[in-house]
């Protein structure tokens, strides 16, 4: 099939999902620069997951069949680029075998680099709370920097005020998960996996690192997570300097009347049946529907048998 041009009008693509209508608009009017994928560096720190899922798959497809219809933002970095919108882009363009790959460079300071990157993504359907926590943090503190060095964050607007605004959340939401990036790793991934709850998540991150780090064994070993008035007992607890291996123990192996028992499976059982490409906020759906699929079945079965 005959590629089109990157200059012809582009379709609908999953990957335009994560940019604005003005952001496109305004990449149309700059000149577009095919740079080799080996010049190509990710941006550092960089808080979204970039997944090989079905999302992903697609847009492989995509490229195959018609190029790399919208130019990835890099920066120049010394004989280098650096990526600020366009990593899935690169990913797809590289698993698919190409060489180089449509790319506007613009000349951007670090903290509007970091806006545009944050910026750009926070269009995608689903965020996990790592990544927004990640990103509202390297967006504030861009903010907070340009307020610094600048007029562009006026005393009228804080930078806390203006993250929220755009991502139309609260305040105080924002603030909550910005504190998220206080967990350690391992209780982060539970709270992205949904094994913790968002709340009582909110009330760990006050824990210092080795209460944490107890906790997390104290979790393992009694197979249960904090409710979130446990997890205010223990933020409660750090703060006046009172919580000790012990009392950890003590509150994560006391039984509440409504607590609801968990149907657990491990996930690398789950890993071997599920394919590769499905989506971690996907795999619930996918387990119901192959039970469903898996009843009907023996109960079809048994039919026959009488």
């Amino acid at each position: 099939m005959e590629k089109k041009s990157i200059l012809d009008p582009m379709p609908f693509t999953v990957d335009s999902f994560f940019t604005t209508q003005e952001q496109r608009d305004e990449e149309k009017k700059e000149k577009v620069e095919e740079i080799s994928i080996d010049l190509l560096d990710e941006f550092p720190n960089h808080p979204f997951k970039v997944l090989k899922n079905e999302e992903l798959s697609k847009l492989e497809e995509s490229i195959k069949d018609n190029g790399v219809l919208e130019p990835i933002i890099v920066r120049k970095k010394d004989d280098r680029y650096e990526i600020v919108s366009g990593h899935r882009r690169k990913l797809a363009s590289t698993l698919v075998g190409l060489k180089s790959i449509p790319c506007i460079v613009r000349n951007m300071n670090d903290d509007e680099a970091t806006i545009y990157m944050v910026d750009s993504n926070m269009h995608r359907e689903t965020i996990l709370p790592s990544e927004k926590a990640r990103a509202y943090k390297m967006k504030l503190d861009a903010l907070n920097h340009q307020g610094r060095t600048s007029d562009q964050v006026g005393p009228k607007l804080r930078s806390n005020e203006i993250v929220a605004k755009d991502v139309d959340e609260s305040i105080s939401q924002i603030k909550r998960y910005i504190r998220l990036n206080e967990l350690i790793p391992e209780l982060l991934d539970m709270v992205d996996n949904k094994e913790i709850a968002f709340n009582p998540a909110v009330e760990l991150s006050y824990l210092k690192k080795k209460e944490q780090e107890v906790l997390l064994d104290t979790m393992n070993y009694c197979d249960a997570t904090p409710s979130h008035a446990q997890a205010i007992i223990l933020k409660k607890l750090s703060q006046n300097g009172e919580l000790n291996d012990e009392k950890i123990v003590d509150l994560m192996e006391q039984e509440k009347p409504n607590q609801i028992s968990k149907i657990k499976i491990r996930e690398d059982k789950i890993q071997s049946v599920i394919p590769k490409n499905l989506r971690i906020d996907n795999y619930e759906d996918f387990v119901v529907k192959a039970c469903e699929y898996y009843g009907r079945h023996l109960i079809k079965n048994r039919e026959q048998e009488r």
